[in-house]
């Protein structure tokens, strides 16, 4: 037994709280190395007289390590424990101070989890468990009302650069409405609403209003209002990191410099305030001289920020903020930032933007979701840009989770592409086979799929700005064939418990093979088999023997033929095919 190999530490994702009764505790182990690990769960103050042992259950593994977990209630809200490794030689208990081959008796040896305290419970909001996200950028999406066009406007479909406007309007969303709920989209992601000079928004003016070009206050309150009437939930993106150049404090810096009152509200390394050799003489987002990092840490721009944080979910109703360039912010913050949204609305969704491991930022204090862009790279490389095998995105799927509490995993927003990123249809090279791959794991995984607007009519784009383009509202150049897998991806994941919960188990992901076979169910008994295959030859899944015998419905299929000898099953897939099968016995 490799006991190197070995890791648990209390706390963070390896024991926490995961509802008012229940605590999860994780421990790894080398992979294939061991046959069983029990969790010995105790009463602190019982420690002689309420002794479990509980299995634990492989819940992921990937090239390296597998990762056991057990769904404890302790009956008085408080625990020690300790962990018991078998194998076909020997068996290893572990506590706290390390390994023993017998169970040591000494209270203070075991690990610890002090108490079940409820302020300390990471509670993401329910409804985003349910939810199918659409993002929308505002000035690409759809022009509403021509009298609030920017001056230099171009005709709607052209060609997009990092500086041009196609005017884009909060009406336009309105307008289209019926598209979201023919798709079945049940939340919104807004990039920035608020007033700036940029097409993005990105270098926000005013916190406090919504840029004219888009529309007015009162005008994003009737489309919030009108799609809390249609089941559809609303999240707007704050820029908080940074401001813009026409931002009035930064504009009182620029020309007043040391004597600006707001002066702290700023990082500046020297005065005048300029830009040396591309490098400004102040802070800012990554090196772009129109984005002055705000210094977050000054009361008066936390107040500022704060009341914004506010003043959109009581007074205009949304759901929840999309954090731009979170990490970048103080934890302090974010802290705080969080307790001002929770009290103004407990159910508000905060999803910050983070394209690395984020568990500093997933503890219950700060953020109930990030950006899943780890996940966003393997499926992408596996899938779109045919990358890899089948047993390495297999592992890299059970690293990210292993990474993260199970609520981490529920809430995380599982996206494909973005305003950033080049649009999935590109990465696929155009082909449609790899785009639906893509996106059936997407929507077959555990967390919250986000659609970027124009995906699912088959718009294309490269990088930024290309990827910005103006969505395709002629239906005679929509893909509907498209549009209506998509539409019946949503139907699945809305209409199946199993594709909204976190089981999900590889049962074929092979070395120099691009097939993959894995099942997903529910706690109630709902089982689903996917099998997909990412290569360009046809081939046949021959399931497994513990699914001998059950009988199988398709769900969802193209170019699957499904073949039942005896009580075995064969799936035979062509290129690119795959098929969703759900277990009706």
């Amino acid at each position: 037994m490799q006991l190197e190999a070995i890791y648990h530490r209390s706390k963070q994702g390896w024991s926490y709280a995961y509802d008012q009764e229940t605590v999860h505790i994780r421990i790894r182990t080398k992979k294939n190395d061991v046959t069983a690990v029990d969790l010995i769960a105790v009463d602190k103050y019982a420690f002689e007289r309420m002794t479990e042992y509980v299995p634990m259950r492989k819940f992921t593994s990937d090239a390296l390590f597998d990762y056991w977990e057990a769904a404890y209630k302790p009956p008085f809200r408080r625990l020690r424990y300790a962990f018991r490794f078998v194998d076909d030689q020997e068996q290893w208990y572990l506590t706290e101070r390390g390994f023993r081959k017998e169970l040591s008796k000494e209270y203070f040896e075991s690990f610890e989890y002090p108490y079940l305290n409820k302020v300390d419970i990471f509670e993401p909001p329910a409804w985003v468990k349910e939810a199918v996200f659409y993002q929308i950028f505002p000035e690409r999406f759809a022009n509403g009302d021509a009298s609030n066009d920017p001056e230099n406007v171009l005709p709607w479909g052209g060609e997009p650069t990092p500086t041009n406007f196609f005017g884009g309007d909060l009406e336009g969303v309105i307008q289209h409405l019926d598209h979201l709920n023919e798709l079945g989209i049940n939340a919104i992601y807004f990039t920035p609403v608020f007033e700036a000079t940029t097409n993005h928004k990105y270098d926000t003016r005013d916190y406090m209003k919504v840029d004219p070009q888009f529309g007015s206050n009162e005008k994003l309150k009737e489309l919030v209002e009108a799609c809390h009437a249609r089941g559809i939930r609303v999240l707007l993106d704050a820029v908080f990191n940074h401001a813009g150049k026409t931002f009035p404090p930064f504009v009182d810096v620029l020309e007043k410099g040391e004597e600006s009152a707001y002066k702290d509200w700023f990082y500046v390394r020297e005065y005048p305030l300029r830009v040396e050799e591309g490098i400004p003489t102040y802070e800012t987002f990554a090196f772009e001289p129109i984005m002055p990092k705000l210094n977050t840490e000054q009361p008066e721009v936390k107040e500022y920020l704060l009341e914004a944080a506010r003043y959109w979910i009581e007074e205009i109703g949304i759901d929840g903020w999309r954090l731009d360039v979170a990490n970048e912010v103080d934890h302090q913050f974010w802290r705080e930032f969080r307790q001002v949204v929770k009290k103004a609305n407990p159910e508000a969704y905060i999803l910050g933007e983070i394209w690395h491991d984020s568990m500093a930022w997933l503890q219950g204090d700060q953020f109930d979701a990030v950006m899943n862009y780890p996940f966003t790279d393997a499926v992408n490389d596996f899938f779109a840009k045919q990358l890899g095998d089948a047993a390495e995105f297999a592992s890299a799927i059970g690293t990210q989770l292993a990474n993260y509490p199970q609520q981490a995993t529920e809430a995380a927003f599982n996206l494909l592409d973005s305003h950033d990123t080049p649009r999935l249809l590109t990465l696929c090279d155009g082909d449609k086979r790899r785009m639906k791959l893509t996106s059936l794991f997407q929507f077959t995984h555990p967390g919250v799929p986000c659609i970027y607007y124009g995906d699912e009519v088959g718009l294309a784009g490269k990088g930024d700005p290309d990827c910005r383009r103006c969505m395709e509202w002629d239906v005679e150049k929509q893909d509907r064939e498209l549009f209506e897998f998509y539409r019946n991806l949503i139907a699945l994941r809305r209409d199946h418990e199993a594709m909204r919960s976190v089981n999900i188990r590889f049962l074929q992901a092979e070395s120099d093979s691009r097939v993959l076979l894995y099942e997903r169910w529910s706690e109630s008994g709902e089982r689903f088999l996917i099998a997909i295959n990412a290569s360009s030859e046809s081939t046949t899944i021959r399931v497994g023997e513990q699914f001998d015998g059950k009988v199988w419905k398709t769900k969802l299929s193209s170019d699957a033929t499904i073949a039942h000898v005896g009580d075995a099953m064969t799936i035979q897939l062509e290129a690119y095919g795959f098929a969703v099968l759900k277990q009706t016995n």
